[in-house]
């Protein structure tokens, strides 16, 4: 089942996450430190909304018209709740920004998130989707 094996991915990337997981903001700011999380967060938010355009298929549920309505579907069908949709439309809107580099990024969020929102809320996404299946 391809939901399966977009969990499975999502899982490994987390791993490879919390392996390189720095554990203050001055070893965050190291160059390859900071580029291996950032480009870590982009892979496992991508394939967090694959995941999301999965379900939403795989329940034949409307097509949104952007990756983030994909959450606000998935909420709205109660197959996830409407904070941790909420809070994948914000880690989205993050992706967007480490990966077009809109003005300058503030090391600071991206740290934060990192280290204590990212793993938390989307162990909790994969949950909330594997209740529904």
């Amino acid at each position: 089942m391809r939901i399966t094996d977009k969990i499975e991915e999502i899982e490994g990337y987390l791993q490879e996450l919390s392996e390189i997981m720095p554990s203050s903001m001055e070893e965050y700011q190291e160059f390859k430190t900071k580029a291996a999380c950032e480009r870590y967060f982009e892979k496992i938010i991508e394939a967090v909304v694959d995941l999301a355009f999965l379900v939403i298929k795989d329940k034949s549920l409307k097509i949104p018209e952007d990756d983030k309505g994909a959450f606000d579907i998935l909420s709205e069908k109660e197959i996830i709740s409407k904070k941790i949709a909420e809070k994948l439309k914000e880690a989205k809107g993050m992706r967007n920004l480490l990966a077009h580099k809109y003005g300058s990024v503030d090391d600071e969020i991206v740290f934060e998130s990192v280290t204590e929102e990212l793993e938390k809320d989307v162990k909790e996404f994969i949950k909330q989707i594997k209740i529904r299946l």
